[in-house]
């Protein structure tokens, strides 16, 4: 299955889901539970479905009574995983504007740590790995770490898979200690994870196997121009001089 068709369809969406996701009952307000339990399923056990996440923000924006500060900052952290894919965008403009009606029993987390995800995506979308894992790691960013990355199963994996489709894409041969800054990781644990990418270190240099991202082909395009083709074309130039 190609990426896209496993970004559309997950092979791990459960057949309700597809049902939901797949017809009108994705507008029915009344399946906002079923959506959010099947969220939280993907934060416990690693797995991710775009759509059905998207489905969850259509249905607090069509319906604000329903919206949940904590479901969609949970959304918006797995949506991290999917770069390059634009679900991070994806989310953000489903997200509007919340009346100071909206029905919370505390404070709204959102508007405080939405500038900060957004940092975080700006970071990855732009591979500055290295400035990503500073701010992820700092103590400012303690919060989001203690009360929803800590909650969501392999989130710190699933960032290095998204720094290791860069390097794929760009490197024959990478400096280790480039690639650990990538990957915060070091020592043993850099050389066990890159050993079951199947790339191989020899002292300082972790080499890449040939992909088709990362090999430089010259191509060579042929134009098939006939005779009789050429001649329409001048003799209608000719024509409109």
């Amino acid at each position: 299955m190609s990426a896209t068709s496993e970004w559309a369809t997950p092979s791990t969406r459960p057949e309700l889901i597809e049902n939901l996701v797949s017809g009108v009952d994705r507008y029915n307000p009344s399946n906002v539970s079923i959506l959010e339990d099947y969220l939280y399923h993907q934060i416990r056990s690693n797995e991710y479905d775009c759509l059905a996440n998207l489905a969850i923000l259509k249905l607090y924006q069509f319906n604000p009574a329903l919206y949940n500060p904590d479901v969609v900052i949970n959304v918006l952290i797995k949506s991290l995983i999917s770069l390059p894919f634009p679900d991070f965008n994806l989310c953000i403009a489903l997200l509007s504007e919340r009346s100071n009606a909206a029905n919370l029993d505390e404070p709204d987390p959102l508007p405080d740590l939405l500038p900060t995800l957004r940092t975080l995506h700006d970071l990855l979308l732009q591979c500055r790995f290295p400035a990503f894992w500073a701010l992820f790691k700092s103590d400012e960013l303690q919060s989001l770490r203690d009360n929803y990355t800590v909650e969501c199963a392999g989130f710190e994996d699933s960032i290095r898979e998204v720094a290791v489709r860069a390097v794929k894409a760009t490197f024959k041969k990478i400096n280790v200690e480039r690639l650990s800054s990538y990957l915060d990781l070091s020592g043993d644990g850099l050389v066990d994870y890159v050993s079951k990418l199947g790339w191989t270190v020899d002292a300082s240099v972790v080499s890449i196997p040939p992909n088709p991202d990362n090999q430089i082909e010259a191509t060579v395009v042929r134009e098939n121009i006939q005779l009789p083709q050429l001649s329409k074309i001048i003799s209608y130039s000719a024509k409109a001089s």
